[in-house]
Parts: C-alpha cells; sequence; structure tokens
C-alpha cells in the first residue's frame, strides 16, 4: 500500500475533526505531538494554517487553499493505489459515490449488489443528500461520483451521463387523479399536498412554478426525507412529489401511482452522474462507473 506523506494525514484530520485532540484520538497519537506537528507545518510554511478557538479549531483562509490541495493529492494517491493493483489482476478498493434520495434506497444498492458479484473486493460508502451539498462533497474529493437531479453547470463539474427525469405527483390508487396520464400542478389545487424543504431541488422548481403560476397549494406536510413524504401520502392520501426515478419501488409494488407533470419547468429535470473534472479516478470507480452507466441507460424513458 502506498503510504502518504504523514503531515497530509495529519493536517486532512486535524481539519475533518475541528479539534486537535479529536484528531488525537482517531489518529492514535499524543493531542500534544500532533499540536507540536502542526506548529511545525506552519513554521515551515510561514503562516497560520489553523485558528486555534475556546473548543477547537477553524482552518484559516491560508489553511482552505492548503487542504485543498492535501486533500486532492491524497485523492490521487489512492487512484495510482487502485492502478497499481489493478496491475497485479486485482480489482479493489473502495468507492465513494454521492447520491440523491431518489436513488439511494433502490437503484444504487440494487446496482452495488450486481456489480459485487463480481467484483468482491470492492467496497462502497454511500452518502444521500440534496444536491448542492453533495456538489460540494465532490468538489472537495469526499466522494469521486455524484450521482444528483440538476447539478449547477461548471466547468469544475464532468457530466457522465444524464437522462431526463419529469418531476411526477405520488397518490394512492384511490386519489380522484390517480388515473390520469399526465398532470399540471394546477389540477392538484383542489387537493391537500405534502412537499419537501426548501434544501429539496423539487421544492425550488415547485416554488418556482406556483409563484409564475400564481398557483396556491393547500400544504399539509413539509418533510426533510423522501420516505416521509411517501408515508404520509400512503395514510393519509396527500399529493406528494418526486422524480420518476424515486417512485418506481412503490409503483412497482401497487402502494402508489406516479404521474408526471407536464408543466415545462417540471418536466425536462436530468438525473446526473458527475465526477471532478480534471480527478483522476481510481480503477474500481471507473469499473464501478461503467456499470452505473449501463444500468442509468436501461431505465425506462
Amino acid at each position: 500500500m502506498l503510504h502518504p506523506p504523514r503531515h497530509f494525514v495529519y493536517l486532512d484530520a486535524v481539519a475533518r475533526a475541528g479539534s486537535i485532540r479529536k484528531a488525537a484520538e482517531k489518529l492514535h497519537v499524543a493531542s500534544t505531538a500532533l499540536n507540536r506537528k502542526i506548529l511545525e507545518i506552519e513554521s515551515d510554511i510561514g503562516t497560520p494554517l489553523f485558528e486555534r478557538l475556546p473548543r477547537g479549531v477553524r482552518l484559516t483562509a491560508a489553511g482552505e487553499v492548503l487542504i485543498t490541495a492535501v486533500r486532492r493529492s491524497l485523492a490521487d494517491m489512492r487512484s495510482a493505489e487502485s492502478q497499481i493493483e489493478q496491475l497485479r489482476g486485482l480489482v479493489r478498493g473502495t468507492v465513494r459515490i454521492g447520491c440523491a434520495e431518489s436513488v439511494a434506497t433502490d437503484l444504487i444498492p440494487g446496482t452495488i449488489a450486481h456489480y459485487q458479484q463480481t467484483h468482491p473486493g470492492v467496497q462502497f460508502q454511500i452518502v444521500s443528500g440534496v444536491t448542492g451539498n453533495l456538489a460540494a462533497s465532490l468538489m472537495a474529493d469526499d466522494v469521486e461520483l455524484i450521482l444528483v437531479h440538476d447539478p449547477q453547470p461548471s466547468e469544475t463539474l464532468r457530466v457522465i451521463s444524464a437522462i431526463a427525469q419529469p418531476l411526477c405527483a405520488m397518490l394512492r390508487p384511490d386519489h380522484p387523479l390517480a388515473k390520469r396520464a399526465t398532470l399540471r400542478l394546477a389540477d392538484c389545487q383542489k387537493y391537500t399536498v405534502a412537499l419537501g424543504d426548501r434544501s429539496f431541488g423539487s421544492r425550488r422548481l415547485l416554488d418556482d412554478v406556483m409563484a409564475r403560476s400564481r398557483i396556491a397549494l393547500q400544504v399539509a406536510l413539509e418533510a426533510s426525507t423522501v420516505q416521509t413524504l411517501k408515508e404520509f401520502t400512503r395514510q393519509t392520501g396527500a399529493i406528494s412529489f418526486q422524480f420518476q426515478i424515486g417512485t418506481l419501488n412503490e409503483v412497482r409494488r401497487g402502494e402508489l401511482v406516479s404521474i408526471p407533470l407536464s408543466d415545462r419547468a417540471l418536466a425536462h429535470s436530468q438525473l446526473v452522474l458527475a465526477a471532478r473534472a480534471g480527478r483522476m479516478l481510481p480503477i474500481a470507480t471507473l469499473s464501478f462507473m461503467e456499470t452505473l452507466v449501463n444500468r442509468l441507460a436501461a431505465l425506462p424513458g
């Protein structure tokens, strides 16, 4: 195994923990020794990297610049290690993925399970959340791939695959609108609805349409997770909203009906698989990425 420079590991651990004591516990070293090493690094560089606070430490501006380079170097070393293992005939390593909640309970676990049948040496770390946070994790090299809805275009984002994913209304099969092939958001005004909170990308889309069209929805619940919205729809019959990919399980089991919204601003969203531009991805990540791209291509359109 390749070993990164120890000062890289020290700086990264302290920055992540926000505390020299907590970082020392994780690294299994004495906090006094770790603090001395950080002071030595700061002396060599000629500027403080951490601001000492009453409880913990915080990166200075110089520290933010350096930690970005450190983390990219650590990521590149992991990539080099995986490529060396490939030369030895092995596909091993850890794939780190950030994904939208809509794909975190079905698509991603199912794809991983299928992949590990032929690549048992590859492990996975999955983080789910909202698009903005996951994109930030990608730029910080905390994850190697993201699968999210409608990320902001950027020169630092390399789009690997993108598929259309309309926003859908989720309803119980006994709802008066359940037999419709498509719906407009205005059709939902007469009924109670449940919405994701304002961190949801889908919520921002809905808010924009409501503001432009002067639509007033009868909101019975706001929630921070998709699963809560689905369960509320099951129990109360309120309409909730989700991207099509996140409704497949419930539709398959006959628990809910998923109807695409035809409003122009809601019908053209995309599910995007992306990496950080310029990053050399580990072999295990590249190998899984190919499987995931094929799985996305096979999704119902």
